[in-house]
């Protein structure tokens, strides 16, 4: 891409401070390059992944019951020479989910497809927010965030140009 927006670097650390439009500049890039069809998950499809898909185990956050063992957040971020403060750790430095997806819960939010709003009280089949809006859903919570933000049924409201010191970064989906 030419340039690299992190706050937090090292080679294996996740791309973060990025703002939705700038991961959709990425993914169109990449869409190019790889002749594939590369997109942000829906929150739906986001929090299904989380949650272990059909092999879930009903865990509080991505993985376990124990944060320790899938995130890194507030308590147990490293300490970064560079920033004076919290860093990211390297991806899949802790345990994965059910479905062998990594660092769901933790290190940097997460950007998804969907508009924020309100979902209906009635059981749904994948959802959708609403078609438009000021603001879009980002999940799974960042290294400067508690264990509630963390939890895999927790979301966040952010606007699609914005960042917050490395908080916000991406997962594909295909």
């Amino acid at each position: 891409m030419g340039s690299n927006p992190s706050y937090h670097y090292g080679s294996r650390h996740p791309v973060d401070d990025v703002g939705r439009d700038g991961c959709l500049v990425f993914i169109n890039k990449l869409n190019e390059l790889t002749g594939r069809t590369f997109r942000l998950p829906t929150e739906a499809e986001w929090e299904y992944a989380a949650r272990g898909g059909n092999k879930s185990k009903g865990y509080l956050y991505s993985g376990s019951n124990n944060l320790n063992d899938v995130a890194c957040y507030r308590a147990n971020a490293p300490y970064s020479q560079y920033s004076g403060g919290r860093s990211t750790e390297s991806v899949a430095s802790k345990a994965p989910n059910e479905l062998g997806l990594y660092d769901m819960s933790g290190n940097v939010w997460e950007w998804c497809l969907d508009w924020y709003g309100s979902y209906s009280e009635e059981p749904q089949i994948n959802p959708t927010g609403p078609e438009s809006g000021p603001r879009r859903v980002s999940r799974g919570g960042s290294l400067h965030n508690n264990p509630v933000s963390c939890r895999v049924s927790n979301r966040n409201i952010s606007s699609p140009s914005g960042t917050v010191n490395g908080r916000q970064g991406l997962r594909l989906a295909l």
